[in-house]
């Protein structure tokens, strides 16, 4: 059973991440929420009209997956919640979720450009597996039901004309994942316009990688 304690540690974290993301450039303005969760089924997801560079510990509302409910009193959760739901319900291991917009990401996500992953290391891990996610609304229903129908084939949705969904087992990761995704969409946008031509390193090199080289256990993905 989660803690008041407990809980308060997960703002914390969530709060320190909504600043990380400001610093590092991975979100903008008022746009983006992230999600953490509490229970096997609850989670914390950031309210309607935060700025996550400044979020207060009451700036986070917890959702029940079992009721579909808000927890918290006094606050509306962020109105993406629908994504949110759809990746914690799908994927019991997860335990946080990132959804914002930033620039190069951001680009890629809007046209019809391939990520490479291969081209570095962090890339290989955090990058192995990327869906796209056709347009729908910011908050539908639908866009929830779109981003369900990948959530096992990758931990990284780029979410057309719209920005990007990373999670991952826990909130560090969501974090670096999120990061290696803009330095990789950077690399390919900034060698485009420089006529660079990126060389990613050869798939035996990238299965000996994630397979052999004891960096990280491997995930299991829906084929």
């Amino acid at each position: 059973m989660v803690t008041i304690n407990m809980k308060q540690t997960i703002k914390k974290q969530l709060q320190e991440t909504g600043q990380y993301m400001m610093q590092y450039d991975l979100a903008w303005g008022n746009s983006g929420n992230i999600s953490a969760r509490t229970e096997d089924n609850s989670f914390l997801i950031t309210a309607s009209g935060t700025y996550l560079g400044d979020l207060d510990l009451e700036d986070f509302v917890e959702y029940s997956l079992e009721t579909n409910k808000c927890m918290t009193s006094g606050r509306k959760p962020s109105k993406e919640i629908p994504m949110h739901q759809a990746i914690y319900e799908t994927r019991p291991e997860i335990g946080a979720v990132l959804h914002s917009s930033p620039l190069y990401s951001t680009l890629v996500a809007s046209s019809n450009l391939d990520i490479p992953s291969a081209l570095f290391v962090e890339g290989m891990y955090y990058l192995e597996r990327i869906e796209r996610v056709a347009y729908a609304h910011p908050g539908s229903i639908n866009l929830g039901e779109l981003v369900r129908d990948k959530a096992k084939k990758a931990n990284i949705l780029l979410l057309e004309n719209h920005g990007v969904l990373v999670y991952d087992t826990s909130i560090k990761e969501a974090k670096m994942a999120l990061q290696t995704l803009e330095m990789a969409c950077k690399m390919l946008l900034i060698s485009r316009k420089a006529n660079v031509t990126l060389q990613e390193l050869p798939d035996n090199v990238v299965q000996g990688f994630l397979h052999e080289s004891g960096y990280k256990p491997r995930r299991r993905w829906e084929s």
